[in-house]
């Protein structure tokens, strides 16, 4: 891989986010670009995290090295991959999440209290009164959208103004999504990966301000919790064990779970049943999305048009696929965005063998990175540009039907 250089950078914010509204705060955006070579035209990147994994276990694992070799092993890092063929890559963590701001999350009783019992122990939580001292969620659609805004203007500023490609992971089709659909000069292209898109969620229903908070809520323009039943705290929790369940690869879910406590000083210091001795937990924002479904991914007439889509999802994806009987909120569905995009410039392959987590499986992990460079640099992957398609385990491509 070519010689990388790394910076890590603190982007100032005025937060929209109710829980610390207003205040100047810093989200954390790491970026990676050749360390030599012709500058050229800059090709601007941007990773965005889902629900709950903070963006550098996703797109920035780097393991420790392996027998003779004193390098570390990058083969996993997405974004490492990116930059040595040349693209400018920068990676964001969202407030509630990885290493940006946590606001309210430094109190354990803040947790989710169906949740609560993972720090019985460590740091404890047996004073805790059955509602939470914050009781709403932590974030919603329009605080995420203004905190994307804010490095969307930042990574234009440091590269000519060039419009930036988004690479999103599962939940962070929430928003970049909506945000593309309101700011299609801003974006160059979007590459989802086992996007969530629930076709009915929430949405204000008026045509002329779909991305306002949804009628009938009561939601205020920093909207907060709707019903309380469900959003009546800012933080869910998920354990070691739950978290490493999910990775085949037992030495490498090892690695991951080390990457996401890295990313989280008071994390680590919780969860476990040894007093004392914390497994860590990993703590991931409440929030509240609303603007992402059939009626409103035609807007403008910009997906597939204006802003071209690559979506790439695992045919063993129950994640990103779920059953209608789970309702409007909980109902999603891969094939069904592809279908919601008007313009003809989308492009859709379901993968057989994969599940919601490729960038943890070594051959998926190393297909996704060839699928997402070839479709940045000409659109094209595996030498098709539009339509529905299905790719083998040995990367064979037909067409759906």
């Amino acid at each position: 891989m070519p010689q990388l250089n790394l910076v890590d950078h603190k982007v100032k914010h005025k937060s929209t986010i109710p829980a610390n509204s207003g205040e100047e705060i810093e989200l954390f955006v790491r970026e990676y670009k050749k360390a030599t070579g012709p500058a050229g035209t800059p090709k601007p990147v941007l990773m965005l995290h889902g629900r709950s994994v903070p963006a550098l276990p996703g797109f920035d694992l780097v393991l420790p090295p392996k027998g003779s070799s004193p390098n570390p092993d990058t083969s996993y890092s997405w974004a490492q991959f990116l930059a040595g063929k040349g693209y400018d890559v920068y990676i964001m963590d969202l407030q509630g999440s990885g290493l940006s701001p946590r606001p309210k999350m430094e109190d354990p009783c803040n947790a989710n209290p169906a949740q609560r019992g993972l720090l019985e122990t460590n740091p404890g939580t047996g004073t805790c009164s059955p509602t939470a001292p914050y009781p709403h969620q932590l974030g919603n659609s329009q605080s995420e959208w203004d905190e994307l805004a804010t490095v969307v203007k930042f990574i234009r500023g440091r590269c000519n103004n060039e419009k930036v490609s988004f690479v999103g992971w599962s939940a962070a089709s929430f928003v970049m999504g909506p945000y593309a659909l309101q700011h299609p000069g801003d974006v160059a292209g979007m590459f989802l990966l086992a996007p969530i898109f629930p076709p009915a969620g929430r949405w204000s229903t008026h045509p002329e301000t779909p991305f306002a908070p949804p009628p009938g809520t009561g939601l205020p323009t920093q909207p907060e919790s709707k019903p309380p039943a469900v959003f009546g705290f800012p933080m869910n929790l998920t354990s070691k064990g739950s978290l490493q369940a999910t990775v085949s690869d037992k030495e490498l879910a090892g690695h991951v779970w080390q990457t996401i406590m890295d990313c989280d000083n008071l994390g680590q210091k919780w969860g476990g049943t040894t007093a004392g001795a914390p497994d860590g937990v990993m703590r991931w924002r409440n929030t509240y999305w609303w603007g992402w479904n059939t009626s409103t991914v035609p807007y403008g007439s910009t997906l597939g048009t204006a802003v071209p889509v690559c979506i790439v999802y695992g045919d063993h994806d129950t994640t990103a696929n779920t059953a209608v009987e789970l309702g409007p909120v909980l109902h999603f569905s891969v094939p069904d965005l592809y279908q919601a995009i008007p313009g003809a410039d989308k492009l859709m392959i379901r993968v057989e063998g994969w599940d919601h987590q490729p960038v943890w499986e070594r051959r998926p992990n190393q297909m996704l990175q060839q699928m997402s460079w070839k479709w940045l640099e000409d659109k094209k992957v595996y030498g098709v540009e539009s339509g529905s398609w299905v790719m083998d385990a040995d990367g064979v491509v037909s067409e759906l039907e």
